[in-house]
């Protein structure tokens, strides 16, 4: 079910984007891949095409649809559950359609526009995937997109909202096999998203201490999780001073990767972008600040529990 953004521009005469933004969240997302571009099977771009956003309110994106669906706060997972039910021609209840805020011709008309294209793709963003229902929802909107393909090419993208949020997802992909929510306490990888997401942890106190690398938590996480981060120690590598590292006990200045640092970028749709840094700095680099402390840790001696060292003793 995945694509690139090329092929989307060149390809797509259906995009439907599900709980973003994008005019304001991603502006160049319209003007160079989804809507106004002209691509090989799409000559006539923007009249080739048809646009249905979904979401709670009418944002600024809701100007350039064709069609605007707003549902009520927190009913995804039921819209989602009924189309899929749409898609098979399974009859769906019109009362508990209509909790939804749709209707159920709504839905059917959006079911057989989806079938009628030719290549379809659905974008879904964090008004899915970080509202109630989470992960779930993320799911469902994959599995619609899945079950899509027994009538026409239909895919599936999220909208990242920070950047190279998609270089850790890959990372962790080749890495352990799994793109997030990945616990390896026991010595091997765990996949459980609910569980052993960031938030999660966070918010149920599961952690002792964080380290936070290329990221600002305390700056989009819930209040629990933000109050947790204050609470425990935190280590920061940031090169510059965010609302993260101005409640965390330790901040370690980087250079700022690109610019002073190099790396590797992943854009949304896993493309891999290396950066070449114009500039110097003098403070090191993230990947150098991470191997010291893998060598100091690696050369303090090894902790035994209490009860392990005196059962060794007796």
């Amino acid at each position: 079910m995945s694509c690139t953004l090329g092929e989307v521009k060149n390809r797509a005469d259906f995009i439907i984007y599900w709980g973003g933004n994008p005019a304001e969240c991603h502006p160049r997302h319209f003007t160079k891949y989804t809507l106004t571009q002209k691509g090989r099977f799409v000559p006539n771009g923007r009249k080739g095409r048809t646009m249905v956003l979904v979401d709670i309110r009418e944002t600024p994106s809701a100007k350039a649809a064709d069609i605007f669906l707003q549902i009520r706060p927190g009913k995804d997972f039921e819209v989602l559950t009924t189309l899929r039910s749409l898609v098979k021609g399974q009859r769906v209840d019109p009362a508990s359609v209509a909790e939804t805020g749709l209707t159920v011709e709504q839905l059917q008309d959006l079911v057989d526009r989806m079938k009628r294209a030719k290549f379809g793709v659905l974008f879904f963003g964090m008004g899915l995937s970080m509202t109630r229902g989470k992960h779930m929802n993320s799911a469902a909107a994959l599995t619609l997109a899945a079950e899509m393909n027994a009538f026409t090419k239909f895919v599936a993208m999220p909208m990242r909202g920070h950047g190279n949020v998609t270089g850790a997802d890959v990372v962790l992909r080749y890495t352990t096999a799994f793109p997030f929510g990945v616990n390896l306490s026991r010595g091997y990888p765990r996949f459980n998203p609910g569980e052993f997401s960031t938030i999660d942890l966070l918010v149920r106190g599961d952690v002792d201490a964080t380290i936070v690398l290329g990221a600002d938590p305390g700056a989009t996480m819930p209040q629990p999780a933000i109050d947790h981060l204050a609470r425990t120690p935190t280590i920061v590598l940031d090169p510059k001073v965010t609302h993260t590292s101005r409640l965390a006990r330790v901040h370690i200045t980087t250079a700022a990767t690109g610019i002073s640092a190099p790396g590797t970028v992943y854009r949304m749709d896993e493309i891999p972008l290396p950066l070449r840094p114009p500039l110097k700095s003098p403070y090191p680099t993230d990947e150098q600040v991470l191997q010291r402390i893998i060598r100091a840790v690696a050369a303090k001696p090894p902790w035994y529990p209490p009860q392990a060292v005196e059962s060794q003793v007796v």
